[in-house]
C-alpha cells in the first residue's frame, strides 16, 4: 500500500511536470465539466489541449458527451484548466483514479475550483434545466478518495468538510444570476454511485434525507479538492424531475442530455463575470 502511495505522488509529478512543459505558466481555475457541459469549453481561448490517454495516471472517459480532453487556456483574464469530461464510480474507477486529475491540477497553480455536474431534481419544484447552486452535499456511495496511506504532500490527512462549497461565492454566484435575470434554485447535492437511476422509493428516501438533487459525480473530486485547498464552488445542471412522485415519468438519455444543455447556456451566461469576480 505504502508502494502504491509513493507511485501515486510520483505520477502527479509526473503528469503535472509534463502539462507545465507545455503550457505558459501556472494555472488559476479548474472548470470541470459534467455531463451535456462540455460545450462550456469552446468559449475558452485554447493554449494547448490534452487527451486524457496522454496524461499519466489520468482515466479515461467513457460517459456520454464526456469528451475526455483537459484544455488549457484563457477565459478573460484568467488562465483556466478545463476538464471535458470526468470520471466515474460507476465506470470502474476507484475514489483514488477519480481524484487524481485534481490533485495533478493543484500543481499546475490552480486554487479555485468550479465543479458541474448533471442530477436530478428531488425537489418537486425543480424543472428540467434548472440550475442549482450545491450548499452542500452528501456522499451515500459509502466510499472516499482519501481512504489508505497519507502523504501530507497530498493535504490534511482529516480536512474539514463542514463547509466545502464556499459561501462567499454562493452568493456571488446568486447575484450573478440575479443579474441576467436567471432563475436559480439552492439546494443540497447527494451523491450515489449508479449507473441505474434511482427507484421511486430511493428518490423519496433520498429528499427525506435532505436532498435536493442526485447523481453519480461531484463528491469524489470535491474531497479531494478541499483536502488539496481550493477554494470551491458548485452548480448542478437539472436534467430531470426525480421526486419518486406518482407523476413520475421513466428518464432517457436523450431529454437528459438536452435539459442538462438547456442549464449549461444559463451557466455560460455568468461565467465571463464569476471568473473576473473570482
Amino acid at each position: 500500500m505504502l508502494d502504491n502511495l509513493e507511485e501515486m505522488i510520483a505520477t502527479i509529478e509526473r503528469a503535472s511536470n509534463q502539462i507545465l512543459s507545455k503550457i505558459s505558466g501556472p494555472v488559476e481555475c479548474l472548470l470541470m465539466l459534467g455531463t451535456g457541459l462540455g460545450s462550456i469549453a469552446n468559449k475558452v481561448e485554447v493554449e494547448f489541449r490534452f487527451s486524457y490517454e496522454e496524461i499519466p495516471g489520468f482515466p479515461v472517459s467513457t460517459a456520454p458527451t464526456h469528451e475526455g480532453n483537459l484544455i488549457i487556456g484563457k477565459m478573460g483574464s484568467k488562465r483556466v484548466a478545463i476538464m471535458q469530461g470526468r470520471f466515474h464510480l460507476y465506470e470502474g474507477w476507484t475514489p483514488s483514479q477519480i481524484a487524481m486529475p485534481i490533485r495533478v491540477i493543484r500543481k499546475l497553480g490552480a486554487t479555485r475550483f468550479l465543479v458541474t455536474n448533471a442530477a436530478g431534481g428531488l425537489k418537486m419544484a425543480f424543472k428540467p434545466g434548472d440550475v442549482m447552486i450545491i450548499q452542500d452535499h452528501i456522499n451515500m456511495t459509502g466510499l472516499n478518495p482519501l481512504v489508505g496511506p497519507h502523504d501530507d504532500r497530498l493535504g490534511l490527512r482529516f480536512p474539514d468538510m463542514s463547509d466545502p462549497y464556499d459561501k462567499n461565492l454562493q452568493n456571488i454566484v446568486n447575484q450573478l444570476f440575479e443579474k441576467y435575470d436567471i432563475t436559480v434554485a439552492k439546494g443540497i447535492y447527494i451523491g450515489i454511485t449508479g449507473p441505474s437511476l434511482e427507484t421511486s422509493a430511493e428518490r423519496r428516501f433520498l429528499a427525506q434525507c435532505g436532498g435536493d438533487a442526485v447523481g453519480m459525480s461531484t463528491v469524489m473530486e470535491v474531497i479531494a479538492a478541499k483536502q488539496a485547498g481550493f477554494q470551491i464552488i458548485g452548480l448542478s445542471a437539472i436534467t430531470n424531475k426525480a421526486d419518486g412522485g406518482p407523476e413520475q415519468k421513466p428518464d432517457t438519455i436523450e431529454d437528459v442530455l438536452l435539459n442538462a444543455t438547456t442549464a449549461g447556456q444559463k451557466i455560460l451566461k455568468i461565467l465571463p463575470d464569476l471568473l473576473e469576480n473570482w
